[in-house]
């Protein structure tokens, strides 16, 4: 397996209607695990698909030295099928079954291969990944989306591939399944490129390569060594920066001291040249000389300047665009003391069935308290948010808010209306701001100029995420209790680190539910809830988050 690897060699992609992806993008991965970053939209699920041979470049080529496993974003799969046929083991188990029933027939051997413990591997790698208690012939709607992200993975890895292709395998996979994820890939000694946000997942890789602007760099190291190494290059490119805008400053300085020098022996040497008496054709000699030597003295300066204003554009390229939020959220603040929300009891039924377990759950929120929920995918963590929110309204017991806005953001960033404008949106939320101040709450969620004109259904995932913020954490009156669905889902790194300074700006209280435990560190959670076999726990932060 050490000489599994992949080679993109001038790689060039566009999609149909010409726009391109990659123009001249090479790349080699190696044996070991690498992670893939850059913003979204920058191309890392096509240079997956391209590798995996699902798309077909306009431009160079792809090698891969030994079989190739791939686990896409989204899995082409229908609810009828079983455990066994996304596994890809269904007509192997037919066969091994009619010969055990004994039918001999030489097609059941040909179909078996070499594959006569299939039963025992596939048991072995759904125990590996928290599956264990899966029927191969339980059918595929029965399962939840974590489920079947992990039930791809074991396909894959059934097939025993060299070289493993995972494009965020994490996402829909709560902290459990996660943690079994990451146990399986750290034992992965093949040839591993994985595309993922999750800085948990990413910092158990080998290497960390930046996809930017047709280039790959790859550095050596899990990502919180790729961060330390940027943060230096990016410290060190704002000094060169600073070093060459003082640079250009200084010559152009220097430039017109020596105009105004050069004008004033021309001056004074016109006045002496009258004086002197001296013939008209010696004095105009005189003249032409001296502004000669003025004007190579002009021309040198000008070239100290356009010198100085290249390494200025040289240090700038080195810069990172990165665009950070930063706020200040006054009217968002919540007293110590005050009870923002109770629920006391509270029961929703599925059916016949509870969903909470006994009487119900009891749930208080005081203050600007940072409120991480956890439990198993199908807990019900949504359905309590949408409780807290009001929007749905308790089949049992009783609720009571604070006065004061809730907001609630879901997994689908829905609150916008897609046909508006960013403006138009924000103009809604907050109908009595004065324009010039709403102008400029955007600009500090980067919305500046033309972007604010942008209709919401044309954003990126991580600038519909600002804009969101934007309207509801601005709004009037602003929102003292925040409830947030798996907000880091699908965002890149970048709109994760935004997404955690608005969050730290914010003064209220917040309920977010996320499998994300940088994410949850990084916004300073002081409170834990588990929501698991129908109860509401509080619960202590997992072993090294």
């Amino acid at each position: 397996m050490s000489d599994a690897f992949i080679v993109c060699s001038h790689l060039s992609f566009s999609w149909p209607d010409g726009t391109p992806v990659f123009q001249d993008l090479s790349l080699t991965v190696g044996a070991g695990r690498t992670g893939l970053v850059a913003p979204n939209g920058a191309g890392k699920s096509t240079l997956l698909k391209l590798i995996a041979g699902e798309l077909r470049p306009g431009g160079g080529t792809v090698s891969v030295e030994g079989m190739l496993g791939y686990l896409p974003q989204t899995l082409p799969l229908t609810g009828d099928l079983t455990v066994a046929e996304v596994l890809g083991i269904a007509p192997v188990i037919k066969a091994l079954d009619a010969i055990e029933s004994g039918d001999a027939s030489e097609e059941h051997f040909t179909t078996i291969g070499n594959d006569w413990d299939i039963e025992e591997r596939t048991r072995a790698q759904l125990d590996r990944l928290g599956l264990g208690a899966l029927s191969l012939d339980r059918s595929l709607r029965t399962l939840s989306g974590g489920q079947i992200v992990s039930l791809g993975l074991a396909a894959q890895l059934l097939k025993r591939p060299d070289v493993l292709l995972l494009d965020e395998p994490t996402n829909n996979l709560d902290l459990d399944a996660r943690h079994k994820l990451y146990g399986v890939l750290e034992e992965w000694n093949g040839c591993l490129l994985l595309v993922s946000h999750d800085r948990a997942l990413l910092d158990r890789m080998d290497r960390i390569a930046e996809l930017d602007r047709d280039q790959v760099r790859s550095y050596g190291g899990n990502f919180t060594h790729y961060e330390e190494v940027v943060r230096t290059e990016q410290e060190a490119a704002e000094k060169n920066v600073r070093s060459a805008e003082q640079e250009v400053k200084r010559e152009k300085r220097e430039m017109q001291q020596a105009r105004e020098r050069a004008a004033r022996r021309s001056s004074n040497a016109k006045r002496n040249l009258k004086n002197a008496g001296l013939p008209k054709i010696v004095a105009g000699g005189m003249q032409r000389r001296a502004q000669e030597s003025a004007g190579k003295a002009d021309e040198t300066h000008a070239a100290r300047v356009s010198a100085a204003k290249a390494r200025l554009d040289e240090a700038g390229r080195a810069l990172r665009d990165e665009q950070k939020i930063t706020l200040e959220l006054p009217g968002t603040n919540v007293p110590a003391g005050r009870t923002v929300f109770l629920g006391e009891r509270l029961q929703v039924r599925h059916g016949d069935l509870d969903l909470f377990a006994g009487d119900g759950i009891d749930l208080e929120i005081r203050g600007p308290e940072r409120i991480a929920l956890s439990g198993p995918n199908g807990a019900g963590k949504s359905t309590l948010l949408r409780l807290i929110s009001g929007d749905l309204v308790p089949e049992g017991g009783r609720t009571r808010r604070a006065d004061g806005r809730v907001a609630y953001l879901s997994q689908r960033l829905d609150l916008l209306d897609l046909d508006r404008t960013v403006a138009e949106n924000f103009a809604a939320f907050a109908p009595g701001m004065p324009e010039a101040q709403r102008m400029n709450l955007l600009a500090r969620f980067l919305f500046r100029g033309s972007r604010t004109q942008l209709p919401a259904g044309v954003l990126s995932g991580g600038e519909r995420l600002r804009a969101t913020l934007a309207c509801v954490l601005c709004a009037e009156p602003a929102p003292q209790l925040l409830l947030l669905d798996e907000p880091t889902n699908n965002l890149d790194l970048v709109s994760v680190g935004q997404l955690e300074s608005a969050l730290n700006a914010y003064e209220g209280a917040f309920v977010v539910v996320s499998h994300d435990e940088r994410f949850l560190a990084e916004i300073n959670v002081d409170r834990r809830l588990r929501l698991a076999d129908g109860r509401l726990l509080e619960a202590d932060a997992p072993d090294g988050a």
